[in-house]
């Protein structure tokens, strides 16, 4: 589905992404690890069209989506999250849903004086739409609360849920787990399992999270220094050496024997 060919993504003279190569297959749960400062997050940011690559390629089902703006992305069920989760605070669980499908005819002043027929009708439309959305992920009982007031890990539910009332076809996300409770982080695994298995959703992941990521991600790939370093299961990317000296600081082969 995404194909990553030596991408290369420079701030100044520091290269946060260093021709990295990657192929994320469709309806597959990805794993990207790797220590504070491998280029991780920049990697969703260029894929996602935050960050124009310096040089490289990035297509989706064949097709050449380099550089292409979020919103164009977004049309295309490319959608990306953030570690810190963005909710409009002051709105409830159910309008914060409601808001994301674009082109709604409410938003022209034209059909607000005759399309009201329509509106109304739409508006029935995403409401049902998102009600059906919480169900699924086990908060509708917060859908008239403020999204402000949540906690962390509902907030990351509430993200998850704005790319189900779009239908993504592709969703990146950066550190679903942190500030977030072992039941909450739970919850957000079993949800992301679900949207795979019963909608093929594909989705791409970075966690530090070892127990999140052996739970849903196969594969799994490592990145440090903005290059790949392995791709494989969970056991197999902690058994390699240049993994394990990554994170490490020193390979298990340097190591004198006890």
């Amino acid at each position: 589905m995404i194909k990553v060919e030596n991408l290369h993504k420079h701030f100044g003279g520091f290269h946060a992404v260093d021709g990295a190569s990657l192929e994320i297959a469709p309806g597959s749960i990805t794993g990207l690890i790797g220590p504070n400062g491998a280029g991780k997050t920049t990697l969703f940011n260029v894929i996602a069209g935050v960050h124009s690559p310096t040089s490289g390629r990035v297509t989706m089902a064949g097709e050449d989506i380099t550089g292409l703006p979020p919103h164009e992305l977004f049309h295309k069920g490319l959608l990306r999250t953030f570690q810190i989760a963005h909710e409009f605070s002051s709105m409830t669980v159910r309008e914060n849903l409601m808001m994301v499908p674009g082109g709604q005819h409410g938003e022209t002043l034209w059909n607000t004086w005759f399309g009201r027929k329509r509106i109304a009708e739409e508006e029935r439309a995403l409401l049902a739409k998102a009600d059906e959305v919480l169900e699924f992920l086990t908060i509708d009982h917060l859908k008239d609360e403020k999204a402000g007031n949540l906690s962390g890990g509902q907030k990351k539910l509430l993200e998850l849920g704005r790319t189900m009332m779009v239908d993504a076809k592709i969703v990146f996300l950066d550190e679903v787990g942190a500030g977030v409770n072992r039941t909450l982080l739970m919850t957000i695994a079993d949800a992301i399992l679900r949207l795979n298995r019963e909608r093929n959703y594909t989705f791409v992941v970075i966690e530090h999270d070892m127990d999140f990521i052996g739970k849903i991600c196969d594969p799994v790939i490592c990145m440090a220094e903005g290059k790949v370093l392995a791709e494989g299961t969970l056991a197999e990317i902690k058994a390699n050496e240049q993994v394990i000296e990554a994170y490490l600081g020193t390979g298990l082969k340097n190591k004198e024997p006890a």
